[in-house]
């Protein structure tokens, strides 16, 4: 059921489609965050007109509100948020290690305190994929234990206990329909690293994803993990690097043959007044747009782009108009979905890699000049 296909390379990047029960994903591709079986501020008919393909949502939030029986009895999660394209969920070991203040790991699995209201609870490899079949999604993932990046010798435990967790985890799964990804850790230890990447890429896993990244290493560090880690993982099955989403990360990313992308940040920097534009990421609020009548990017096709202007955006963010996190997240998310467009045709063609020095540049600039807007 679960079948990658690889239609074009060039050097490491790859374009593809990985089939699943909800629709073919053509790959590279980045996708929106729905943390609460939502993205924020968003409907499903507004993430169709951006193009997305696929959502994440976030098995640890939905376990705790609504519950995951709940999401069950509902038909699911792609029938409970009314998304019919392909969804993932992530295991909750993320948020289990970022989220809870109080916290007891064993080798079991790990007893944690909800942020929410204080109350215990407790995950196991087992009952994270009990979750995960409860919510249905498409893809899904091994429970993981996400290392303190600054302590070499927890990395190493925390890697293989994720080993051990990831067969545990292979060993409840229980839907033929489910995608389940084993996930690659070791910090930022090149040995490490390798070390995982043979033994998840040696398990049967449909996808692996690479986490442990983009939590407080350099850029630099990511990259040459990623230089290790993706020529040991499997040519045939897509690969998933976890949380990573700016414009230069996903075009990095691909030249070291990632295939599958999420992260906040688009909506979050609507929901703070910031887009990505030619520019450089702007500040809406800023006064100089109060009569600025261009849209955020004259080249974009998004419906912000087509319909209002920056100062139309700059008035709704200053009478702190909801309508405004709306209209600014559909075009951050666009402009990530076009790239990636952008990026599989240029892979088809064979120009990615001679393109790719040109899209850094103009992202590295607009990161740059977004530090003085």
């Amino acid at each position: 059921m679960f079948e990658y296909t690889i239609t074009s390379k060039n050097g490491r990047a790859r374009a593809g489609i990985f089939r699943t029960p909800h629709g073919d994903l053509q790959t590279p591709v980045f996708a929106p965050v729905g943390t609460q079986a939502t993205v924020k501020t968003l409907t499903p008919e507004h993430l169709k007109g951006i193009n997305a393909s696929l959502v994440l949502s976030n098995t640890y939030h939905l376990y705790l509100r609504p519950g995951d029986e709940l999401v069950r009895e509902m038909g699911g999660l792609h029938n409970f948020m009314q998304w019919p394209n392909p969804m993932l969920t992530d295991s909750g070991g993320f948020q289990v290690f970022s989220l809870s203040k109080i916290r007891k790991i064993d080798e079991d699995g790990v007893t944690f305190k909800s942020h929410i209201d204080g109350s215990m609870h407790r995950f196991t490899p087992e009952r994270s994929i009990q979750i995960q079949n409860n919510l249905g999604a498409d893809i899904i993932m091994a429970f993981d234990e996400c290392a303190d990046p600054n302590d070499p010798v927890y990395i190493q435990k925390a890697m293989e206990r994720t080993h051990r967790w990831a067969v545990r985890s292979l060993n409840g799964h229980g839907r033929t329909d489910q995608a389940l990804f084993g996930i690659v850790q070791g910090g930022v230890d090149p040995d490490l690293r390798a070390q995982s990447a043979e033994f998840i890429a040696a398990l049967p896993f449909p996808g692996i994803a690479i986490g442990g990244l983009s939590v407080g290493e350099t850029k630099d560090e990511m990259y040459k993990t990623l230089d290790v880690v993706t020529p040991l993982l499997p040519e045939n099955k897509p690969r998933y690097l976890m949380g990573v989403g700016t414009p230069e990360d996903l075009i990095n990313g691909v030249l070291r043959g990632v295939d599958i992308f999420d992260c906040v940040l688009p909506t979050r920097l609507a929901r703070h007044h910031a887009a990505f534009s030619p520019e450089g990421r702007l500040n809406l609020m800023n006064a100089p747009f109060a009569r600025d009548p261009r849209p955020i990017d004259e080249t974009c096709d998004c419906y912000t782009c087509r319909t209002f202007s920056r100062a139309y955006l700059r008035h709704l963010i200053a009478a702190k108009e909801l309508l405004a996190g709306t209209l600014i997240s559909i075009h951050n998310l666009r402009a990530l979905i076009r790239l990636m467009e952008k990026i599989r045709i240029a892979i088809a063609d064979g120009t990615f890699t001679e393109q790719a020095p040109q899209m850094l540049a103009q992202w590295d600039n607009n990161a740059k000049r977004a530090k003085t807007t």
